[in-house]
C-alpha cells in the first residue's frame, strides 16, 4: 500500500509537494524534505517522460508516493506514466463522468480496465507482483477545474474506481467567473469559497479523496478544516524563487545598496 493510502486510510491528511523542473537532483531534494507525496508535472512543468523516469528514480528512496499529472486525458500518457513507476495520476480538465470513467480505464488492468501491459520499470520498482497489485494501488485523480467540470461535480464523483478530486483553483476561478477573476490560488471571494467547500463535500459524500493546490501552509491547513485530505504547498520553483529573492533582499537590506572599495585582490 502506498505511503498515501495509508495515511489516508488513518485519517490523516497529507502534503504533496510538486516538480516542475526537469531534473533528476531538484527532485531527489524535494523529496527528501518530508513530503507525504511527490507530484511530476508533465502539463504545464518544464519537462517530458525522458526527465520524468530518472525523477522517480531519484525520489524512490524517499518512501513518497509518487505520482504524476499528465498532459491531457490520453491513455498514451497515463499508461507510459504509469509504466515508468508513477504510482498515481492527476488528469487535467476532466469536465464528463465519461471522461473520469475513461480516466480510471487507462489506470487499470482488465477487467477494471483498459491498461496495456508492459510495466518497463513498474515492476522493478514495486515488485515482480505488480500487475497482481496494480489495479488496487494505483490512485487515480480526476482535475475539476472547468466550469463544465464543476456543474457536472456529482456525476464525476461517482465515478466508479475513482480516488479523488484534484481541484485547480486557478483555471476554475477564471473559468467560473467567465475571466472576471485573475488567474490565483488561495482564493477568497466567497463565490469560490463556497465552490471549493462543495467539492470537498462532495468528494466525503461518495468516500473519496478531496485534494487542492494551494500557495501557503494557512491555506491548506483552512482546506483541511474545509474536508480536504490532501493539499499542495507551492512547488520547486516557487520555492526557488522565494529563497532567491529573500536572500537578495536581506542582502540589499543589510548592506543598504552602497558601494564597497575593491578588496586586495581586487576584486
Amino acid at each position: 500500500m502506498t505511503r498515501l493510502r495509508t495515511l489516508w486510510t488513518g485519517g490523516r491528511p497529507t502534503l504533496n509537494g510538486w516538480c516542475s523542473i526537469g531534473d533528476a537532483f531538484v527532485a531527489e531534494i524535494m523529496a527528501a524534505q518530508g513530503f507525504d507525496s511527490i507530484t511530476v508535472d508533465m502539463q504545464h512543468g518544464a519537462l517530458d517522460y525522458s526527465d520524468l523516469l530518472p525523477m522517480l528514480q531519484a525520489m524512490r528512496a524517499s518512501g513518497a508516493t509518487l505520482i504524476a499529472r499528465v498532459p491531457w486525458l490520453d491513455p498514451s500518457h497515463v499508461m507510459k506514466a504509469l509504466d515508468a513507476g508513477a504510482e498515481g495520476i492527476i488528469c487535467p480538465m476532466v469536465n464528463t463522468a465519461d471522461e473520469a470513467a475513461a480516466l480510471v480505464s487507462y489506470l487499470r488492468y482488465p477487467p477494471l480496465g483498459t491498461r496495456s501491459y508492459g510495466p518497463t520499470r513498474a515492476v522493478y520498482a514495486h515488485g515482480a507482483d505488480y500487475a497482481e497489485t496494480a489495479n488496487a494501488s494505483v490512485i487515480a485523480f480526476a482535475m475539476i477545474e472547468t466550469a463544465e467540470g464543476f456543474a457536472n461535480l456529482e456525476a464525476i464523483v461517482a465515478t466508479p474506481g475513482l480516488d479523488g478530486i484534484y481541484v485547480g483553483p486557478a483555471d476554475l476561478s477564471l473559468s467560473l467567473s467567465k475571466g472576471k477573476l485573475a488567474a490565483g490560488m488561495d482564493r477568497e471571494e466567497p463565490e469560490m469559497i463556497a465552490a471549493l467547500q462543495r467539492i470537498a463535500l462532495a468528494c466525503h459524500a461518495r468516500g473519496i479523496i478531496a485534494a487542492l493546490h494551494c500557495g501557503t501552509p494557512a491555506y491548506a491547513a483552512r482546506a483541511i478544516g474545509w474536508g480536504y485530505r490532501m493539499t499542495t504547498v507551492g512547488g520547486d520553483t516557487r520555492f526557488l524563487s522565494a529563497g532567491a529573492a529573500e536572500a537578495v533582499a536581506g542582502f540589499r537590506h543589510l548592506t543598504g545598496g552602497k558601494a564597497t572599495e575593491a578588496g586586495p585582490g581586487g576584486y
